[in-house]
């Protein structure tokens, strides 16, 4: 189903951009730290397993795709107009920048996702 695509590239995507991520962070010398973003985000996850692990077949799929529309919108919004024009190296800006448009597209492609399995 175009659903199961749609979630093997999300996968592939992030852990493509995770794996350079932590590379640059090595590169710094830097380690990633947990904050109140990442626990946030954390916490919603854990959440939505335990929502969607009641659902199955075109429940579980809108589910999906609605909440990959309304995670990446958000974060799309605080990378683009927070992170973004607040960082001041150079490579981390660049491996931002990059990462944006990647999710930028994976925001499009749920939107699709959505309006499809609505029925628009």
């Amino acid at each position: 189903p175009v659903i199961h695509e749609f979630a093997r590239t999300m996968i592939r995507d992030h852990e493509a951009v995770n794996a350079q991520a932590l590379a640059l962070l090595d590169k710094l010398g830097a380690q990633a730290q947990d904050n109140f973003l990442s626990q946030q985000l954390n916490t919603q996850a854990n959440g939505l397993v335990e929502e969607m692990s009641a659902l199955s077949g075109a429940d579980f799929d809108k589910r999906y795709a609605e909440n990959e529309l309304g995670y990446h919108h958000a974060v799309n919004t605080l990378v683009g107009e927070t992170f973004i024009p607040n960082l001041q190296n150079a490579e981390v800006k660049a491996l931002f920048e990059q990462a944006l448009k990647i999710f930028k597209a994976h925001e499009k492609h749920a939107e699709k996702m959505v309006a499809s399995l609505n029925g628009k």
